[in-house]
């Protein structure tokens, strides 16, 4: 005997197998989104000392090196002023046409010395317009990749031709940063600083300490080629080539 009493009641719908409408739900707006944040934060920083006269004429190619001797990690390497044809470049993500030409001028460099032009650049402690940079790691560990960690500190010995005299003016430099500092990365930096200047100054060509006055290239707008070495100036007033130091020769 079926036990009908049993079954559940409803109305016809139900009985036909029919679930009841769902209630309209009202959606909540919130007074606030709910937000993520990202923040990525670098740090450049570097010094750079007072400039020392040189006696020009001299084989400075090899004369540079030799004044970051007992302070490099790894070996040196001696960068020239960018030729005309890289008169834009700069280490500038957001100028991809300038970004890229800085480097195709830079890509055969070591991981070390791209990082310190890198650095240096961006905070304008170089221009690589007429300076001539003799670089290496000076304090700190690099990663896998062998660029230098945040913390490390990389730089050398800048030079240019003074305009007026024909004379080499050299000077210090050191940079640092990345995603982070270390808390003494400033002091280790001044202690490479000082020391990279008595190098320089115990040099026997060293005529004495002067205020750097550095020159200001013209932006690539004409210029003219080293007779003594085929270097192509990118500053029309130049007297003086930016990477051997000879005399230009006018027509």
């Amino acid at each position: 005997m079926p036990l009908e009493f049993l079954k559940r009641r409803g109305d016809g719908d139900n009985q036909k197998g029919q679930q009841p409408a769902p209630a309209p739900v009202t959606p909540v707006v919130a007074e606030e989104a709910i937000a993520q944040d990202y923040v990525l934060k670098l740090y450049y920083a570097g010094k750079s000392s007072e400039g020392v006269r040189m006696r020009g004429g001299s084989n400075w190619a090899e004369e540079l090196p030799m004044m970051l001797t007992g302070i490099t990690r790894n070996p040196i390497e001696v960068v020239d002023p960018l030729p005309v044809e890289y008169a834009s470049a700069v280490p500038q993500i957001v100028r991809p046409d300038a970004a890229l030409a800085w480097l195709n001028a830079r890509h055969q460099l070591s991981p070390v010395t791209r990082h310190a032009l890198h650095v240096l650049e961006s905070i304008d402690a170089l221009d690589m317009g007429f300076d001539t940079l003799a670089c290496a790691l000076l304090d700190g560990e690099v990663d896998t990749s062998g660029y230098p960690e945040y913390s490390a500190v990389v730089g050398g010995v800048a030079s240019h031709w003074d305009e007026a005299t024909g004379d080499l003016i050299v000077r210090a430099v050191v940079g640092w940063g990345g995603r982070g500092v270390r808390g003494d990365t400033d002091r280790i930096g001044q202690r490479l600083l000082s020391a990279l200047l008595a190098n320089i100054l115990a040099n026997r060509h060293a005529m004495g300490l002067m205020a750097l006055d550095r020159p200001v290239p013209a932006g690539g707008r004409g210029g003219l080629v080293c007779a003594h070495c085929g270097f192509a100036s990118g500053h029309d007033r130049a007297f003086y080539c930016p990477k051997c130091g000879m005399r230009l020769l006018r027509g």
